[in-house]
């Protein structure tokens, strides 16, 4: 099974433009919209406060029927410091795989639905597409939050969304939620041979991962558990750590950024309140007793919302359908699926071509028979579209 020589050339184009989520993806935004003007299929754009990234949203067919949304984000995850054996930002073939940044992660998906425009144009159409390419997505799916906000005020907005996230082409149902948060302790500075008089920020802050250590002990010991998911329980973690200035001073402050990837029902409000009630508790009052001014602050850095949608829900057995799928799954990584139903109140599945496990990696690639079956499932959902 291997994929058309258009489809090839487009992932080629889309690969070469360097969309890391720090740069502007205006360039490719840019050259999407003049490949759509082209073929005729008008587009729009919501751009960020800076006016340096945008959304693109398009629809193909009647603008004035609820249509399916194929949804993809534009921006790539960093490549600095991975060890490539080829330009990440150039396609190399080797044998039956393409290698790139954003092969897999997620512009194949975006260059089938692109390269199969033309085609769907050619048929009668009965229900419209609609593409929503977004910006920001690998940092906590920001980009594509003003673009639903304006869908979600349209009397004509997607009745659907197909998520085209790498699945391997399994259709995904559910995943798990993301809260990160960053946490700035302030501390008292005192000589270290003076340890009383001052108010040891490190440790405090050592206190507070210890509990969420804690807490990660006793989701994964003690559940709740969802067997669907791997791992099969809410996740708590702890990944970046700064603080003090020298051992024989009394560290005046400390920063830690962790997050809580939390199964669909787990509330991630709770897990949060969890901790500020024992640092409130255990944690604080001794802080006090030394300097009133000492304490712990929060700073949210991103919320990615839990997705699940009903197995016999319209979306869900169309996508089946589409993938010759007798099932569907869950997966642990979060995705905009969620966002398109809380936000704008579009039903959703996650269903893409390539395999996340080769997402972010140094040499990340995609099979072509991968981009094959995401070629034949969207061929498929354009017959759907024009019976």
């Amino acid at each position: 099974m291997q994929p058309s020589a258009h489809i090839l050339e487009l992932i080629d184009r889309l690969i070469r433009f360097d969309t890391t989520s720090r740069n502007s993806n205006l360039e490719l935004i840019a050259w999407i919209r003049n490949y759509l003007d082209g073929l005729g299929i008008a587009s729009e754009l919501v751009h960020d406060d800076s006016g340096r990234k945008a959304n693109l949203f398009a629809t193909l067919g009647p603008p004035d029927i609820s249509g399916i949304a194929l949804s993809g984000h534009t921006d790539v995850v960093p490549v600095d410091g991975q060890p490539w054996d080829s330009d990440p930002f150039s396609v190399e073939r080797r044998g039956d795989r393409l290698y790139g940044r954003g092969t897999c992660d997620m512009k194949s998906f975006i260059a089938i639905c692109l390269a199969l425009a033309p085609e769907f144009l050619s048929r009668k159409i009965r229900i419209p597409l609609h593409f929503a390419f977004s910006y920001d997505e690998e940092v906590g799916c920001i980009g594509v939050r003003g673009l639903l906000r304006q869908l979600a005020g349209r009397d004509i907005k997607p009745r659907a969304c197909i998520i085209g996230e790498p699945t391997s082409m399994k259709v995904i149902r559910a995943h798990k939620g993301k809260i990160s948060m960053r946490c700035r302790v302030r501390g008292k500075e005192a000589h270290s041979s003076l340890i009383d008089q001052g108010v040891n920020a490190v440790e405090a802050a050592a206190e507070a991962i210890a509990y969420l250590k804690s807490m990660a002990r006793r989701h994964r010991d003690q559940g709740p558990y969802d067997e669907e998911l791997n791992p099969a329980y809410t996740t708590v973690h702890t990944g970046v750590v700064q603080g003090g200035t020298a051992l024989n001073i009394v560290p005046l402050g400390c920063s830690f950024e962790y997050e809580f990837r939390h199964l669909p029902d787990d509330d991630p409000e709770a897990l949060q309140a969890e901790l500020l009630a024992h640092i409130e508790t255990n944690i604080l009052p001794e802080m006090k007793a030394v300097d009133s001014d000492s304490g712990f602050e929060f700073e949210p850095m991103s919320q990615i919302p839990g997705f699940q949608i009903d197995e016999d829900a319209e979306i869900t057995q169309l996508a089946k359908a589409l993938s010759g799928a007798n099932s569907t799954g869950k997966v642990a990584f979060g995705t905009e699926a969620g966002l398109f139903q809380t936000l704008a109140g579009i039903p959703s599945v996650v269903c893409g071509p390539g395999s996340i496990d080769q997402a972010h990696k140094p040499n990340e690639y995609i099979d072509l028979e991968q981009v094959a079956r995401g070629e034949d499932f969207i061929r498929k959902l354009i017959q759907h579209c024009a019976d």
